[in-house]
C-alpha cells in the first residue's frame, strides 16, 4: 500500500472514530434528527421542511434496524466522503505530502466535525457544494467538457438534497462571467447538463406544485422569525470562528489567486465565494449555510502553504502548521461537542460561561448549552407515553399529538409500540395525522409554556381529561413537558383535527 494511500485512509478511520465518541452515551438523538428518520416511513418527492434525499437515506436506516450506529453513520459517510474529495483536490493541484496532510487534518478538525455528528441534510449539503467545485476544477484543469455532466449531479441531487445549493449556483454566475471561463455558458454540453440537473429535480418541483409550494411558505416563515433576527457581523464572524484552525490557509488560498500563477485560472472559486457569500449577507442567512465554501478553499491554500514552506529555513515551519491545527482543534472538541455528561459539564461549567455557551434564546444562562439539552430527555418522554399507552385497550382508535415535531419524532423512535405513530400540527407530521379512523382517545404532549395547563379546551370534548406524566429531567430544554390522556371523545375529534390541518395549510 502506497504511504500517502495509507495517510488517507488514517485520516477517515480518525473520522469515523471522532464522529461516535464525541456524543456521550448519556445524550439521546436531537430532535430534527426524528423528523428526518420519520420521513423515510412518508416517502415523497418533497417535504415541508427539506427536499427528499434524506428520507431515502432514513428508509435506508429504517431497513437497517434505525440503531444509533446507522444514525451517525451517514453523515460520518458524507463527511469522509467531502474529506475524500479535498485529497483529491489537492492532489490535483499537485500538492505534496504535507498538502494532503495539512489539508485533511484541517478539515477534520473544523466545524465540518460538528455538523457531522448530527444526522441532517447539512452534511450531504456540503459533500455536494464541494463535488460541483471538484468537477469545475477539474473541467479548468482537463478542459473536457464531460464534467459537466458530473456538475449536473451536483447540482441535481444536491436541489434534492437541500436547497441551499441555490445560492452557490447563483454566486458561480457572476463569476464565470467575470473570467475566461464565461465560454463554458455558451456550450452545447453546459445546456445538456443543465436540462439533465432540471430533469432530476423535476420531480420535487411537480410536488411543490401539487402542493402549493409549501417550501417556499416555510422559508418565508422563517424569514420572519429567525433570518430577520441575523446581523451581518455576526455571520461574519462565525465563519472565521467555524474554519478558525483553517484560517490561515484559507487567506494563503484567498492571496493565492492572485499572486501564484498556477492559480490564476482558477479564480472563478475566488469570485464565487465573494459573490456567494454577499448574496448570504443580502438575505440574512444562518452562518452555517456557507459552511459548503470553505473545504475548497482549504484545498487551495494547503497547497500554496506547502509552497510557501518547502524551500531552504521555512521547512522548520511546517511543523507549526500542524501544532496550530490540533491545539486549536482539541479547544474545540472541549467545549463543542457533548462527549461528557450532564453532570460533568454542569459541574465544570466555566469554560462553557466564560464563551457564552450557556446563554440560551430567552438570554438566560442555563446548565447546559442549548443545542445539548435538545439532546435530553427524549427518550424519558417516550418511555412515559409508552406507560400510557399500555393501559388503552383501544389503542387503534388513541391518538398521540404532540405540540412540536421533536416530541412525535422522539416518541416514535424511542417507543416500544412499533406503530405508536405519533403525530404533530407542526412541520411534515400535518401531512400524516391518521384520520382513516375514529379518533376516541388522545395522547396530549404539550409543553411547559402552554396556555392552557388545565385544559380548558378539550374538557368538553372528552369524558374524561387528566395529566398523567410529565418531563422532569433538569437538563432537558423539554423540562416541564406535561402529558395528558384525554378519553372518551364525545364529538368527532376527526373532524376538529381536520379542521387545524386545513388552517395549517392555508399558511402556505
Amino acid at each position: 500500500m502506497k504511504k500517502k494511500t495509507f495517510i488517507l485512509l488514517g485520516f477517515i478511520l480518525a473520522k469515523f472514530i471522532l464522529q461516535y465518541n464525541l456524543i456521550s452515551p448519556a445524550y439521546d438523538l436531537q430532535r430534527d434528527e426524528f423528523l428526518q428518520l420519520d420521513q423515510g416511513k412518508h416517502l415523497a418527492w418533497g417535504y415541508i421542511s427539506v427536499p427528499p434525499v434524506t428520507s431515502w437515506i432514513s428508509y435506508i436506516i429504517q431497513l437497517l434496524g434505525k440503531g444509533v450506529f446507522w444514525v451517525k453513520f451517514f453523515p460520518a459517510l458524507f463527511g469522509a466522503l467531502t474529506m475524500l474529495l479535498v485529497w483529491k483536490i489537492i492532489d490535483l493541484l499537485k500538492g505534496n505530502l504535507f498538502a494532503l496532510t495539512l489539508g485533511l487534518l484541517a478539515v477534520l478538525l473544523s466545524v465540518m466535525l460538528r455538523i457531522n455528528i448530527l444526522y441532517q441534510p447539512n452534511s450531504l449539503d456540503i459533500f455536494f457544494w464541494t463535488f460541483l467545485y471538484y468537477t469545475l476544477i477539474q473541467y479548468i484543469h482537463t478542459n473536457n467538457t464531460n464534467w459537466f455532466f458530473g456538475a449536473a449531479l451536483a447540482i441535481g441531487f444536491g436541489i434534492l438534497s437541500k436547497y441551499n445549493i441555490v445560492f452557490l449556483i447563483l454566486g458561480l454566475l457572476p463569476a464565470l462571467l467575470l473570467t475566461p471561463h464565461r465560454n463554458i455558458l455558451w456550450q452545447k454540453k453546459f445546456f445538456i447538463s443543465l436540462a439533465i440537473a432540471f430533469f432530476i429535480v423535476l420531480p420535487n418541483i411537480i410536488w411543490q406544485f401539487q402542493n402549493d409550494f409549501p417550501t417556499i411558505s416555510q422559508l418565508k416563515e422563517l424569514e420572519r422569525t429567525q433570518l430577520v433576527n441575523v446581523n451581518t457581523s455576526a455571520f461574519l464572524k462565525d465563519q472565521f470562528i467555524y474554519f478558525l484552525v483553517a484560517m490561515p490557509f484559507i487567506l494563503c488560498g484567498f492571496m493565492a489567486f492572485f499572486v501564484y500563477e498556477p492559480f490564476k485560472k482558477y479564480r472563478v472559486i475566488f469570485w464565487s465565494y465573494l459573490f456567494t457569500i454577499l448574496l448570504f449577507i443580502f438575505f440574512h442567512a444562518k452562518s452555517y449555510y456557507a459552511a459548503g465554501l470553505y473545504p475548497v478553499l482549504i484545498a487551495f491554500g494547503t497547497v500554496y502553504t506547502s509552497h510557501l514552506l518547502t524551500n531552504g529555513w521555512k521547512r522548520i515551519l511546517q511543523p507549526f502548521a500542524f501544532i496550530w491545527i490540533l491545539c486549536l482543534g482539541t479547544f474545540f472538541i472541549s467545549v463543542a461537542f457533548p462527549y461528557k455528561s450532564p453532570q460533568e459539564i454542569e459541574q465544570n461549567s466555566q469554560r462553557y460561561k466564560d464563551f457564552g455557551l450557556l446563554r440560551w434564546e430567552d438570554g438566560k444562562d442555563h446548565n447546559l448549552p442549548q443545542d445539548f439539552a435538545d439532546m435530553i430527555g427524549w427518550s424519558e418522554l417516550a418511555k412515559k407515553v409508552d406507560s400510557v399507552y399500555t393501559n388503552i385497550p383501544n389503542k387503534a382508535n388513541t391518538l398521540v399529538l404532540c405540540d412540536n415535531y421533536g416530541q412525535a419524532g422522539a416518541i416514535n423512535y424511542y417507543s416500544t409500540f412499533k406503530n405508536i405513530n405519533a403525530v404533530s400540527l407542526n412541520a411534515d407530521y400535518i401531512n400524516w395525522i391518521p384520520l382513516d379512523k375514529p379518533i376516541i382517545n388522545v395522547i396530549l404532549i404539550q409543553n411547559a409554556d402552554d396556555d392552557d395547563p388545565e385544559r380548558k379546551q378539550e374538557i368538553p370534548l372528552f369524558t374524561r381529561v387528566s395529566l398523567v406524566g410529565e418531563n422532569t429531567n433538569p437538563y432537558s430544554r423539554e423540562i416541564g413537558t406535561k402529558i395528558y390522556l384525554l378519553a372518551g371523545a364525545k364529538t368527532n375529534i376527526n373532524a376538529i383535527l381536520l379542521q387545524e390541518i386545513n388552517k395549517y395549510k392555508a399558511g402556505y
